[in-house]
């Protein structure tokens, strides 16, 4: 009797972990770029907090008298994280813009490093600028330094801050691909799909486990560097592929390319709204909205028609 009861306690503790577990993946997937900043967000803060507390460690050794308020290490700490947590939108843009996939890496690598030099450039400025703000509330005066070699100063901790963040997002995302699901083609038969076959099935791992998703339940594609995201029933499913040679595969199956970064379901479309400068916007059933290119707009009408 005793042992039945431990037994059922067990299986009681293992599906509410199981539960609770799926209820934060549910979350995650969601809103997975919120997570990916405030992952980065937390690790400034406490990096921060520990630089700041070792200036007046520094400052206070051997017995020495600290010259300057304790809220000041603090500032000039905080200033820069915060600074850089209101960047982190860049860098997620210009990774959107132009992937480190190695199709394009040499190029992309110089549009990243002109990236760096204005990341750096904004950096200094909000930085500045809350510094001269939280010195001004206690009637001091800020000075940022000698120019311009206090620019290329920052500009060398920038330039490692920017790439470590890129290398930070791609870790992210490797590992959130692998709890949210990473979907495979199947074919008609139980082998992975060629790259000449149509598909009709998706085979998706998610925590040890396997089902199946049939290309007629994707609503809309978004490209994201190396692979595609599938985006189903409010999930998202990364599939590795480029978005212009999985829409060709899913194509005789209602699907459209209407943007550089989007496909769609013809089938999960609600509406369409027509822009004055030529582009136009596509709201699906599910209320989402994306934006229809006008390079993609005659062949999304042929394929309407």
């Amino acid at each position: 009797m005793y042992r039945d009861k431990r037994w059922y306690t067990g299986i009681r503790k293992t599906l509410y972990e199981n539960n609770t577990l799926m209820s934060l993946l549910a979350r995650f997937e969601k809103r997975p770029q919120f997570y990916e900043l405030l992952l980065i967000a937390c690790y400034l803060f406490i990096n921060n907090t520990i630089n700041a507390t070792s200036i007046l460690m520094e400052a206070s050794r051997n017995g020495q008298e600290i010259t300057f308020p304790l809220w000041q290490p603090f500032v000039w700490e905080y200033s820069s994280a915060l600074s850089l947590i209101l960047l982190l939108p860049l860098i997620i843009f210009l990774l959107k813009k132009a992937p480190l996939t190695w199709q394009f890496i040499k190029q992309n690598i110089i549009w990243h490093l002109l990236g760096s030099i204005v990341f750096s450039m904004l950096h200094v400025a909000l930085m500045v600028l809350f510094r001269k703000i939280a010195y001004f509330s206690q009637d001091l005066h800020y000075e940022f330094g000698e120019l311009p070699i206090e620019l290329f100063y920052e500009y060398r901790k920038d330039l490692w801050s920017y790439f470590f963040f890129i290398m930070v997002v791609y870790s992210f995302r490797f590992v959130a691909s692998r709890l949210i699901g990473e979907a495979q083609l199947l074919a008609d038969g139980e082998d992975s799909v060629s790259k000449s076959q149509a598909v009709e099935r998706l085979l998706v791992k998610k925590l040890g486990k396997e089902f199946i998703i049939k290309i007629s339940d994707i609503e809309w594609l978004e490209s994201s560097g190396n692979y595609v995201n599938l985006h189903i029933k409010g999930r998202i499913y990364p599939l590795r592929s480029t978005l212009s040679h999985f829409i060709e595969q899913i194509s005789a199956q209602g699907f459209c390319r209407i943007h550089r970064s989007y496909g769609v379901n013809l089938d999960a479309i609600e509406s369409i709204t027509s822009l004055a400068s030529g582009d136009g916007e596509i709201t699906l059933k599910n209320t989402k909205t994306l934006n229809l290119s006008r390079r993609y707009r005659d062949d999304f009408k042929a394929r309407l028609g």
